[in-house]
């Protein structure tokens, strides 16, 4: 009996943490080098247009880096989603959607990918 109880409880434990896990917020960072700054910001306009339209809860933003080691000068898109489960239905929804795929082919055009991160916020 004693044995039940502690795996119940391991189980609680477990479960409690894969919730706390699931409502921290989830943040993607795309840095890149373009020539044209403006430019490729309207195309990120157009992609968190189809973004919209896909119903999707990302909160898109671009930046520049002024103050920032190696990535000063450098174009920034962070992308944030409520939690992990946010992330990845709209990762599957985008793979599958032609239109933002061929948006997605064509800022190649513009760009050049230095680096993509996935950072999960820490929560107290």
């Amino acid at each position: 009996m004693r044995h039940n109880k502690v795996g119940v409880f391991a189980a609680a434990v477990l479960f409690s943490m894969l919730a706390v896990g699931a409502e921290a917020a989830v943040l993607r960072v795309v840095v890149v080098e373009t020539s044209d700054a403006g430019a490729y910001a309207q195309e990120i306009e157009k992609g968190r247009a189809l973004l919209e339209r896909a119903g999707s809860v990302a909160q898109v933003r671009v930046w520049r880096g002024r103050f920032a080691g190696p990535e000063a000068g450098k174009v920034i898109v962070s992308v944030e989603f409520p939690d992990m489960l946010a992330f990845a239905n709209d990762d599957k929804k985008m793979a599958a959607d032609a239109e933002y795929q061929a948006w997605l082919r064509g800022l190649d055009k513009l760009r050049t990918v230095v680096s993509d991160s996935l950072y999960e916020e820490l929560k107290p």
